[in-house]
């Protein structure tokens, strides 16, 4: 299984996944290729497992995170606003940026990075600082903390939402930041119980349908007060 590969390096990785049919589009897998995960997980960088970056947190495993681009492929566009809850290391955040612009470059994108705790967004910063500066001093990308559970109303509505932990149930606020044709992608369901990632369709009405997708296992979404 994918979840079981360990790439030699990051290209050795995503190749793997490619292979494996996780990644199905060339704009996914050449975000990935160029956004080198030992920038933003120190440890087994290339082992398609979770892994630790501190603060109590875990970065998921790539094969995670080459799930939500595909599931997010046709929401992040040119022009598109884009939040990644419980951005940690900004490596999806970073990833999500390269895939818009791999399209075409507006002025208009952003990928807004949600993060709690302080340590992470600073973290986060310096990942990306050290991957491509411009990526931060463009404006593409911008990091800042906050109860991700709330949302961003500042930069809504959002064509695709991701949340990178587990919301006990139904995130309406994100819902409600969530622009019609949006989609967001997030894990649902208890901690140590059983959590489904779930995606929700908004349509051009602002009729929302939600899917469940396959079972999964992800840290609780916390909030401000939670070290």
């Amino acid at each position: 299984m994918a979840w079981r590969s360990v790439g030699k390096d990051n290209a050795d990785l995503v190749r793997k996944l490619r292979e494996f049919n996780i990644i199905s589009v060339d704009k996914v897998e050449k975000a990935m290729k160029e956004t080198d995960r030992k920038l933003y997980c120190p440890n087994n960088s290339y082992m398609d497992a979770p892994q630790g970056i501190g603060c109590g947190v875990t970065i998921s495993a790539p094969h995670m995170h080459a799930y939500a681009l595909e599931l997010l492929k046709d929401h992040v566009r040119p022009g598109s606003h884009v939040l990644d809850v419980g951005s940690g290391s900004g490596y999806l955040t970073a990833c999500f940026a390269r895939y818009m612009k791999a399209q075409a470059e507006d002025a208009n994108s952003l990928v807004v990075g949600i993060e709690h705790q302080a340590k992470l967004v600073d973290l986060s910063i310096r990942n990306i600082q050290s991957d491509d500066a411009s990526l931060l001093e463009s404006g593409i990308i911008k990091l800042i903390q906050g109860d991700g559970r709330l949302g961003c109303a500042e930069h809504a509505p959002y064509d695709a939402i991701h949340v990178g932990a587990a919301a006990p149930d139904t995130p309406t606020e994100l819902i409600d930041q969530l622009n019609k044709g949006g989609r967001l992608i997030v894990p649902v369901g208890p901690a140590q119980g059983s959590q489904y990632l779930e995606q929700y369709d908004k349509d051009t009405s602002g009729t929302v349908t939600k899917t469940r997708l396959m079972g999964v296992m992800y840290v609780p979404l916390t909030d401000l007060k939670t070290p």
